[in-house]
């Protein structure tokens, strides 16, 4: 800045870099393609996998989006908002992590050109908002299908049209009971809102050894346990459980405490208050004629000793959240004190109690339970990394399958969405008056990347079919036409079967037309450090660091 009588004012830190107008946005718009770019080959059945490693040298193996944006370190502030929107959309809805990021890459790319034209940001944004709100209006009005709740081979189209594109593809009717009746049994109906919360009660476990065509979904719990006493019984038919959240050990003082013995029968008085009180908590838990007692805390030997005497087996050292499981699925509640315990609070809605050696560890499982509304999903497979991605799979199969049942709306997969909205926004694009007009053309233009994605991926000419796609879908009735992924042929996707829940797509094009109007907003780009020497003076940094980024 110059001062009025012409010296040089400095305003910021000397050793503070800035960028600032359009070279701002130019750099932006290059870090979202370069991102958009890394998981472009993830989307659609013929899709790639990754590999990453980490330092540790662990590796993950996948064509999530999510899962690989969430390994890769990128130094670029675009890019780290380009990786939150995957994440994003993998909290919210599950599926479709790939599409919106490739999708905002594309949003954004087209903005490139209007900036060269010096069409200032505003212009453009406006124009953005204004076709995602027509986007959105139009997936909900025009193209989305009801879909009957009752119908059940509909609900594992649509499972399995979300699985199609992964590793598990290949086992996907496997997959799509699992995660069907899976959130069939967490899900709960309370004055008249559905919840399902996969996360917490549709616990997936993972052992390795076995094929994967052996995972299943347990009507029940399975815990990584073994029985605390090994003449304690392995199974048991209908048992009665009692979930505890205290130990059955002697409460040691909370802070130090001292005491004073005198005579020599006060050390043994000690001893024998301490056996007391264990044999009093194991009175009150035996009064109820339980079979089996899971607590989250320890067990000390006499308890066991006690609890064995009275043919009680006993689990210890739970987690909270294996215990909330456990109650859901048998009917129990947890209690905090022993002496607090009454019928009430007795599990009986298990039918079989087992303990099982799978490989080299021993399983606990809790099975046959009537009406259980929590369940463990056993997933079997040849190694760690397989097992992993085929969790990652599922994960989305579930969502999708939690999608529907909340909102039990389809539209047709295959990029034939994505085009019939290119070609609705095109025909509004006419009635816009001035500058508006041609962003908003443009994002009906970048709505093209889907189906010209799967084609890339499928390794067939590109531009022949998607012309060929654009004129099938100017002729009216035509707007379920699209990719098919395997072959790379146009085809009907209401024949071939290929739905996604309604939530999952308006979730992308929100997501993405959002962070793209948020890239495009940004003119100046200001990183300094805040490091100071030894001298005291702040060190000048040649690489802007992380925190400057942030700042």
């Amino acid at each position: 800045m110059m001062s009025q009588n012409g010296g040089p004012v400095m305003v910021l830190n000397a050793n503070t870099k800035r960028k600032s107008g359009h070279k701002v946005q130019k750099e932006n718009i290059a870090a979202g393609k370069a991102i958009a770019d890394v998981v472009r080959t993830c989307i659609g059945p013929r899709a790639m996998l990754k590999m990453l490693m980490d330092p540790m040298g662990g590796i993950v193996m996948t064509n999530d989006g999510n899962a690989i944006l969430r390994e890769i370190t990128v130094q670029h502030p675009a890019a780290k908002s380009f990786i939150e929107i995957a994440r994003t959309q993998d909290e919210e809805v599950g599926d479709g992590t790939t599409s919106v990021v490739v999708l905002a890459g594309e949003i954004l790319g087209v903005a490139e050109q209007f900036l060269e034209q010096k069409i200032h940001p505003t212009v453009i944004i406006k124009a953005y908002r204004q076709a995602l709100e027509d986007m959105l209006n139009i997936l909900d009005k025009e193209f989305s299908i009801p879909l009957p709740m009752d119908d059940e081979n509909k609900l594992i189209e649509v499972i399995q049209s979300c699985i199609g594109t992964k590793f598990i593809g290949t086992w996907s009717d496997l997959a799509c009971s699992i995660a069907l009746n899976a959130v069939k049994t967490v899900r709960i109906k309370e004055d008249g809102r559905t919840e399902i919360d996969t996360k917490r009660y549709a616990k997936v476990e993972k052992v390795p050894g076995g094929a994967i065509e052996d995972s299943e979904l347990l009507n029940g719990i399975m815990l990584n346990k073994d029985i605390t006493h090994p003449k304690m019984r392995r199974l048991i038919k209908n048992p009665r459980i009692i979930l505890l959240d205290c130990s059955l050990e002697f409460k040691k003082g909370e802070s130090q405490t001292e005491v004073e013995i005198v005579k020599e029968t006060d050390f043994t008085r000690l001893l024998q208050i301490e056996e007391e009180y264990i044999e009093q908590i194991c009175k009150d838990i035996i009064a109820l004629k339980p079979d089996l007692v899971c607590t989250e805390k320890g067990v000390s030997d006499l308890a066991q000793h006690y609890l064995l005497k009275a043919n009680v087996s006993v689990i210890r050292r739970l987690r909270k959240s294996d215990n909330n499981r456990v109650a859901r699925a048998c009917n129990a509640t947890i209690v905090t004190r022993t002496d607090e315990l009454c019928e009430g609070h007795v599990g009986t809605g298990a039918g079989r109690f087992e303990v099982k050696k799978i490989g080299d560890e021993y399983f606990t499982f809790i099975t046959e339970c009537i009406n259980p509304k929590a369940c463990t999903i056993l997933l079997r497979g040849p190694s760690k990394d397989i097992l992993n991605e085929v969790e990652r799979n599922l994960q989305d199969a579930l969502h999708v399958a939690k999608n529907i049942m909340l909102n039990p709306r389809l539209v047709t997969g295959g990029g034939s969405i994505e085009m019939a909205i290119s070609q609705a926004l095109m025909k509004r694009s006419s009635n816009i008056a001035g500058v508006v007009q041609w962003p908003y053309k443009a994002v009906a233009e970048a709505l093209e990347v889907i189906p010209r994605t799967l084609l890339q991926n499928c390794g067939v000419s590109t531009i022949r079919t998607m012309t060929s796609l654009r004129a099938k879908h100017a002729i009216k009735g035509n707007e379920y036409w699209g990719i098919n992924g395997e072959t790379g042929e146009l085809s009907n996707m209401k024949d071939l079967k290929i739905w996604e829940p309604i939530v999952v797509k308006s979730q992308v094009y929100k997501t993405a037309i959002e962070t793209a109007i948020l890239l495009v907003r940004i003119d100046d780009i200001v990183s300094g450090t805040k490091k100071i020497g030894d001298d005291g003076q702040p060190k000048p940094s040649a690489q802007p660091t992380e925190e400057s980024m942030k700042e």
